[in-house]
């Protein structure tokens, strides 16, 4: 499977954790660690520990079965509309519609596709999680959001999501802003209430 994946491009990798000839939580963590190449698990594990394993490595989304195709096909599409892929299926965008990049830090951020600019001029893609995670920082520049709060405002009816899956997504998004873990200047941690993105924001409608 490995190999194919090197050898081929694709657009997105909907994969079975449970493989035959290997792990595939171990895969998508392969895969997102070289191209952030969006991945959708598929697979019949629907504990809680799954999910949360799954989301940490780098997954975009995580469906169980049994599943109704046409959700799956609806998930693919949209997962390839918020990358900017030019696969998903052509929809005309509403009047009024804008892309919105935000500045903030000497980076900017385009929230319709995911794509951080850091100050030195580095494109970098963030996953589905990590790009809903810092779109609500954005929104909410110099406030203290409780892990709970940032729980709500990230996840998706029905997932359940615990405070140390947030925790290990914060760990990951400050590494994509060069925000050093051991003493972070943009995504402080507020002992005893949450987190803060320490930083001016301001929004562009493109």
């Amino acid at each position: 499977m490995w190999q194919l994946l090197q050898q081929q491009s694709f657009d997105v990798v909907v994969l079975d954790v449970m493989l035959p000839d290997g792990d595939g939580f171990e895969l998508c963590q392969r895969l997102h660690r070289r191209d952030n190449i969006p991945v959708i698990l598929l697979t019949a594990r629907d504990t809680s520990a799954d999910r949360i394993r799954g989301l940490d490595i780098g997954a975009d989304d995580y469906v169980t079965k049994p599943f109704e195709p046409r959700e799956l096909v609806a998930r693919i599409n949209s997962l390839l509309r918020r990358r900017g892929s030019t696969a998903a299926i052509p929809s005309a965008a509403p009047a009024g519609h804008d892309t919105q990049r935000h500045e903030f830090a000497g980076m900017s951020f385009t929230a319709s596709t995911g794509t951080l600019l850091r100050a030195d001029g580095t494109a970098v893609r963030l996953s589905t999680v990590e790009s809903r995670l810092l779109g609500v920082f954005l929104a909410h520049p110099n406030q203290v959001l409780s892990r709970q709060r940032l729980i709500d405002l990230t996840t998706r009816p029905n997932h359940e999501v615990f405070d140390r899956a947030i925790d290990r997504q914060i760990s990951r998004l400050r590494r994509k802003l060069n925000d050093n873990p051991a003493v972070p200047e943009l995504l402080r941690t507020i002992w005893g209430d949450g987190y803060l993105l320490a930083a001016s924001v301001t929004t562009h409608c493109t």
